[in-house]
This record gives C-alpha cells, sequence and structure tokens, in this order.
C-alpha cells in the first residue's frame, strides 16, 4: 500500500532528521529496485515514441533549432545523440538533454499530468535518455530511470501547487529527472538526495514564462530543467552537498515559494517494493495545445460539423465556456490577457488561448499543428470576429471535477453555451479529450504510432521512421550500443533548410581561427 509523508516546514532550531526529509523519502523511491510491470513497460514505450513524434514535427522550428547548435558546439565521446542529427554527432550529455528537450517541448504536444499542479512528464525521458546514451546503459535500465522520473513528478504535482504561488511547474521536474538518473545509473540513495536538492534548488522560476505574451523560452524551461538534473547528479557524484532541508527549511521552498511557514502537505509514495505506476495516469495529446483545450477542440470540431451554421459570426451573438478555474484563468478570458485575443500573438500565445482554440477548431472542424497557427489563419476576419464573442467563466462544479481524485470523474471540459442573433442556444458539453483513456477514442499503441508517422513524414525517411519504431518497440531488450541508436535522424536536406543561428559559442571559435 501507498504511504504518506506529512510535508511541513521546520525552523532551524527545531531537528529534522536527513531521512525524514522528503528529498530523503523521493531518493528512497529512486534507489528502491522494483522491476517496472508489463503495463507500465508498455506506456513508457509509447511515451519515448510520442517524445520523437513532436520532436520530428519541431526539428526546423527557431527553438529547436537554436538549442540543437548549441548541443553541436559542445561535442563529446561518447556523449549522447541530439535529434535531427546522425548518431555518431554527440554532444555532452547535458547538452544533448536540453537540445532534444526543447524539440519534445516546443510544440506543446506531448503528455500531461493535471492534479494540484500542471506537468508533462515526458520531459523526463531526454534528461535520462542521454545519460543512458553517455554511460552506456541498457534498454531496461533506461526504463526503469524513466519509471521513476514519471512516478516522483506525479507525486510532487499530485499533492503541491506551484501556479498557486506563481511559480513554474518545471520546479518538480529538476527533481524527478535527476531522481531518474539516479535510478538509471544504480546510485546510492545519499547521491540522489543530493542531486535531488541540487536539482530542486537551481529549477524554481516565476510562471512569467506563461503569461501575456509568452515566448520561445516556454520550450526551453523544461530542456533547462532537465540540463541542470543532468548537471546536479554529476556533481552529486563527485561529492558535492545541496542545501537541506530544501523542502522543509525555514528558508527552503515551502516557507519562501509555496504556502508559507504554517504550510503542510500529505505526499503520497509507493511503499518500499511496491510497482510504481505513476505512468500509467498520465495522458498524451491528440491536437498541439495546452492540455485543457483537448476536450474542448473535439466538442468544437463536433459542434462545427453538425452546426455549421455556427461557423459564421454573423449568426452568432455570444460564446461562453463554463469550465474549470484552471482552464478560465489560464487560458481562458479570466486570464485578463489581451494578447490572447491578438490576431498577431505569438504561436506560443495562441496555444494558451482557449477562445482562439474553440473559434479555429469549430470554423475547420479539426485542428492542425502548423496550420491552424498560421499568420493568416489566426488573422481570418471573419475567425477574429468570432472569436472575440468568446469568453469563458469559471464553474465550481467543473473546478471540482478538476480536482477530483477520482479518475472516473476527473475532468478537464466544459459546457459551452452559444447564443445565436435569431435566440436559439446552442449547448455542448464533454468532460474527457477523445484520446483521453476514459474518451471516446483512447490512444493505445496504434495512435501513438500514426502520431509519429503523421508528424514524421517529410522531416525522416520512410527507413528512418521504420528503424527508429523497431528499436522503440523492443526497448526493453536494447542493448547499450542499440540505446545510443534510439535517436531520429532527419532526412537529408532537411536540418540545412533553416539556417543556424550563431551566438557566443560560434563567437569563440571564430575568435580562436582568427587568431591561428
Amino acid at each position: 500500500m501507498p504511504y504518506t509523508h506529512h510535508l511541513r516546514v521546520y525552523p532551524s532550531a527545531e531537528p529534522l532528521a536527513r531521512t525524514d526529509q522528503l528529498a530523503w523519502k523521493l531518493a528512497e523511491l529512486a534507489t528502491d529496485t522494483v522491476e517496472p510491470t508489463a503495463e507500465v513497460t508498455d506506456m513508457v514505450i509509447n511515451r519515448v515514441i510520442d517524445n520523437a513524434a513532436v520532436a520530428a514535427a519541431s526539428l526546423t522550428r527557431g527553438p529547436a533549432v537554436a538549442a540543437r547548435t548549441q548541443a553541436q558546439a559542445h561535442p563529446y565521446t561518447p556523449g549522447a545523440t541530439v535529434f535531427g542529427l546522425a548518431a555518431g554527432a554527440t554532444s555532452s550529455p547535458e547538452w544533448a538533454a536540453w537540445a532534444n528537450g526543447v524539440a519534445v517541448r516546443e510544440l506543446d504536444f506531448h503528455d500531461t499530468f493535471l492534479a494540484a499542479e500542471y506537468s508533462h512528464p515526458g520531459d523526463n525521458i531526454p534528461p535520462v535518455l542521454a545519460v543512458a546514451q553517455h554511460a552506456g546503459r541498457t534498454g531496461a535500465e533506461l526504463v526503469r530511470g524513466i519509471v521513476t522520473g514519471y512516478e516522483i513528478q506525479v507525486d510532487l504535482v499530485r499533492a503541491i501547487s506551484l501556479h498557486k504561488h506563481k511559480i513554474d511547474h518545471v520546479a518538480h521536474l529538476g527533481p524527478s529527472a535527476a531522481a531518474g538518473i539516479g535510478t538509471l545509473l544504480g546510485l546510492g540513495t545519499e547521491t540522489v538526495f543530493q542531486a535531488i536538492g541540487q536539482a530542486l534548488h537551481t529549477t524554481t522560476a516565476t510562471r512569467q514564462s506563461r503569461k501575456g505574451q509568452i515566448s520561445t523560452w516556454k520550450a526551453h524551461a523544461p530542456a533547462f530543467a532537465g540540463k541542470l538534473a543532468v548537471e546536479a547528479v554529476d556533481r552529486a557524484m563527485r561529492g558535492q552537498t545541496s542545501p537541506e532541508p530544501i523542502y522543509e527549511g525555514e528558508d527552503g521552498v515551502v516557507a519562501w515559494l509555496l504556502d508559507g511557514p504554517d504550510a503542510a502537505y500529505d505526499v503520497v509514495l509507493p511503499a518500499p517494493g511496491e510497482p510504481r505506476t505513476g505512468i500509467l495516469d498520465t495522458y498524451t495529446k491528440e491536437h498541439s495545445a495546452e492540455y485543457q483545450a483537448q476536450a474542448i477542440i473535439d466538442m468544437a470540431r463536433a459542434l462545427g460539423t453538425e452546426r455549421p451554421e455556427l461557423r459564421d459570426p454573423a449568426n452568432v451573438a455570444s460564446i461562453v465556456l463554463h469550465t474549470s478555474h484552471h482552464t478560465h484563468y489560464v487560458i481562458g478570458s479570466g486570464a485578463n490577457d489581451p494578447q490572447k485575443y491578438d490576431p498577431t500573438a505569438s504561436r506560443e500565445t495562441l496555444d494558451h488561448s482557449v477562445p482562439y482554440i474553440f473559434t479555429v477548431a469549430l470554423q475547420d472542424g479539426g485542428w492542425h499543428h502548423v496550420g491552424s497557427y498560421a499568420p493568416e489563419r489566426a488573422q481570418r476576419p471573419d475567425t477574429v470576429e468570432l472569436w472575440r464573442k468568446v469568453t469563458t467563466a469559471e464553474d465550481p462544479e467543473w473546478t471540482r471535477r478538476y480536482h477530483s481524485t477520482d479518475p472516473a470523474e476527473k475532468a478537464f471540459g466544459g459546457r459551452v453555451e452559444i447564443t445565436l442573433t435569431s435566440g436559439e442556444v446552442v449547448t455542448r458539453e464533454i468532460a474527457v479529450a477523445d484520446a483521453h483513456p476514459l474518451g471516446a477514442r483512447p490512444f493505445v499503441r496504434e495512435n501513438y504510432v500514426a502520431k509519429f508517422r503523421t508528424l514524421a513524414e517529410g522531416v525522416l525517411t520512410e527507413d528512418e521512421i521504420e528503424r527508429f519504431l523497431g528499436l522503440a518497440e523492443r526497448l526493453p531488450e536494447l542493448t547499450p550500443a542499440e540505446v545510443r541508436e534510439l535517436t531520429i535522424v532527419a532526412a537529408p536536406g532537411v536540418v540545412e533548410s533553416v539556417e543556424a543561428p550563431s551566438g557566443l559559442f560560434e563567437l569563440g571559435a571564430r575568435v580562436e581561427a582568427g587568431a591561428r
């Protein structure tokens, strides 16, 4: 049975044994040798495929290109592979984790877990994979490391809200990725404890990266956490220590960044020897948009197909989406961000604007990871007119269901009320996305593979698609040499089709070349 760790603040004058600290409990979880169940292993394979799919679609996008060129400036042997490049072009593992993490997150299109906090647990995979390749680990060891990363992130997300205090959700990712690397490498509890503390200490940042005019940093933030996790593990392995107690200290994370000195949380963790099944509670995306918009897209595309007159702003007086607190205040009109109604806003902003997303899905009867965000699509006059008639409202019942711990009741959707100029009111509601495990068409391996093939089209050759899938579907059986080949190599000319930006590292190379 799971056990509950009670987390609270301890003044410096009140003793707290290291073994009673949350970071130690997480380290114990990471160093408890537990074989993944068949179902968990199968889901790890799905998510490795999912990450590669969304990374393939991002290889020529600005943030991924910039991060990749930074990784290329740090070649290393043995090192780790970088998505898009030949398998032999390895970089230092922390820089490979960085580049691959940006490629995975750029389109906001991989897996999600929502509870007290928000997360994309697939962000754990790039740093764990990079270290596995560098350290020559097997596929079975890689699976165990990924399972730990998912488990710890899910357990923290269930218990501790960061966004309430405007702290970015990657503060849960640093510790989970560090722990996952610890499991992968078979490190001792003391070493993993120190790595978790350093990773948490260095990955706390504000949520401004997801507010207002959202910048390209949104894709970089989780990759940065993964990179810092690799570095934290390296320092811990060298005997370097961390601030402690990092969570419970009177100047620690809980006391000053979260609910304050009187705060308390109950963090539920698997008991020793108990299977780590957190990954099974996570879910991926069928559409490239914020997760709370997934069900809304499904509802809107169905409505538009059934009632095409709703697509014409001349027929619509108003559209109100009644939904959860998070959807209303973070991606809805409750955010009070004028940018969410701006036709010239960045893609990163539009994929966090549910009024825009509902409008386009309604009019188009579908969603495309590139076309739905194109400037010409966002600026179409009839779209702008209809878009500005869409507002959101918090509904306490949808908020309650959002926070429910009962999987059968937990919901991320809402109810829409469309008032026509004729006076007719059209209503529709949806609880979960079609691809959700409880949705109309739950994602299974076939869907993950289809998503990969779709997003890799024109980016990878057919032979490369088949090669990668062949490796990924044998993940637990892979040798260290095969783990090093677990990457995606772009088709000839794809990487070269975009200009590689230069920065500080290239400047140094030019100076050295000039000196010669």
